[in-house]
């Protein structure tokens, strides 16, 4: 787990400690939809699968459980995240985003618009459309690392 005084994971530019952790800790529920996806992007990155797996909302949740979503998730590496939309309503909400990451050797994008609900007073996950978008990705060598260092992808992650 990040030190505290580090950025958080979710790339929000706060630091951890006032961001991702107190919602992950279960000190503090999420605002609202999009803190809830930056919540659970960043315990995908912590392999916090019992937090995400209850983000779910309930009808979700029967159909899954920690195990298969540790076994899914398991070789992944989440490189970063970048919201793109947040649309919200009363009681339901959409989130926009692209998660980048790496299985194996192979970099990836996952640019979905995903669904919430408000349900017994918290922001749950209902479902997510994939989104053309998606998919295996080649990074330039010389563009910007897809983990947000900062470096150029050959000096980082394209080792």
């Amino acid at each position: 787990m990040p030190l505290d005084n580090k950025s958080c994971l979710c790339f929000s530019e706060l630091p951890f400690e006032k961001c991702c952790q107190p919602i992950l800790k279960g000190e503090q529920k999420a605002a609202n939809a999009k803190i809830l996806m930056r919540s659970r992007f960043t315990a995908y990155v912590l392999k916090d699968y019992s937090y995400i797996f209850n983000t779910y909302a309930e009808a979700q949740r029967l159909q899954l459980s920690v195990k298969v979503l540790s076994q899914s998730a398991q070789s992944t590496d989440w490189l970063s995240l970048q919201i793109i939309n947040h649309r919200a309503e009363l009681t339901s909400a959409q989130v926009e985003f692209k998660a980048y990451y790496k299985v194996d050797s192979c970099f990836y994008v996952m640019h979905e618009l995903s669904e919430f609900i408000l349900e017994n007073n918290s922001w749950r996950y209902t479902t997510g459309k994939m989104l053309e978008s998606s998919g295996e990705i080649k990074p330039e060598r010389n563009s910007q690392c897809l983990c947000g260092s900062g470096k150029k992808f050959k000096k980082c992650c394209g080792k």
